[in-house]
């Protein structure tokens, strides 16, 4: 079993001068320390501006996941047609650690992240190795483990009819199923598998397929490749209750004894990533848990996936 404690996690790469031209130069080095730490951060490089970042992302050359094709939860922006506003949830709300968008079929393979403007206090962004994660978990909870490689997880959230900025699960069913009625929004969840049903306020509450929870990478390593910790902590909101947002792919649900190790190992691999303007931040999402700390004063970080 590796210790995050015997490696660098996450990864500094420092320079200067234009990352748009060092990321076209040096991919392959990139690649390869991104492979083996899972997550990066480009810090002293000048990147003054959301369109600089954009240039950034362009320079590392592998194809965009755009907000609006997938199946986020999270009400964001764009700024340009591959970066947006990470999340537009209010500051005092905990976004708990993830993989993105694994609670949905489509999720990207990597992750950008910008720090625009630094926050005055708070607002880092927990990384968590989720490689790590499982190999102790394997060890604290093995039945639970086992049950989840053999079962899988569904989902189950409610989506309201317009977006709500005030939640972290407040994308609209119309942005995040890109539907313009109830027929349309039926359509998209019958091709991806989902079950629904339809609420008197104009909400719709969706059951996901069953998913992995349990992922393995070419290289044969297995991460805690699922989005039970922040389902299970985080959401909550008006519409919708964490205790009932998850369960085995039989659809008996998860319960908060199962899912406490899980919980108190990565709180205890995590490492809060501390925000400078002018980082960024490249992220395997198959190796690596992502969220965001409460913060005060203004804070701007944006966000580019790769599919």
């Amino acid at each position: 079993m590796t210790d995050m404690r015997t490696r660098e996690f996450p990864r500094t790469i420092p320079g200067s001068g234009d990352l748009a031209a060092f990321l076209v130069t040096n991919k392959g080095t990139v690649d390869a320390a991104l492979a083996d730490a899972g997550a990066l951060l480009f810090r002293g490089f000048d990147v003054p501006d959301p369109h600089a970042f954009d240039a950034a992302i362009e320079g590392y050359g592998e194809p965009g996941f755009t907000y609006e094709d997938s199946l986020s939860n999270a009400v964001r922006t764009n700024v340009t047609p591959r970066v947006f506003t990470a999340n537009e949830a209010p500051p005092t709300t905990e976004i708990f650690l993830h993989h993105e968008m694994a609670q949905t079929p489509l999720y990207p393979s990597k992750l950008f992240f910008y720090c625009e403007i630094a926050p005055e206090k708070g607002g880092a962004t927990p990384l968590c190795r989720s490689d790590w994660v499982l190999d102790r978990l394997a060890l604290a909870a093995p039945d639970f483990v086992t049950r989840l490689e053999a079962e899988g997880v569904r989902y189950t959230n409610v989506m309201p009819g317009d977006d709500d900025a005030g939640s972290g699960q407040g994308r609209s069913w119309r942005s995040t199923l890109s539907a313009t009625d109830k027929a349309g929004a039926e359509a998209r969840l019958r091709e991806l598998g989902y079950d629904w049903q339809w609420r008197d306020d104009g909400s719709l509450r969706a059951t996901t397929p069953v998913l992995d929870a349990v992922r393995m990478l070419p290289d044969e390593r297995r991460t805690f490749f699922n989005q039970l910790i922040a389902a299970f902590r985080g959401w909550a909101d008006s519409r919708n209750d964490p205790n009932r947002a998850i369960t085995f792919g039989s659809g008996i649900p998860i319960t908060a004894g199962d899912m406490a190790p899980a919980i108190a190992i990565a709180d205890d691999l995590t490492y809060d990533l501390q925000w400078q303007a002018g980082d960024v931040a490249l992220v395997d999402n198959f190796l690596v848990m992502h969220g965001r700390r409460p913060f005060k004063g203004k804070r701007r970080v944006l966000a580019s996936l790769i599919a």
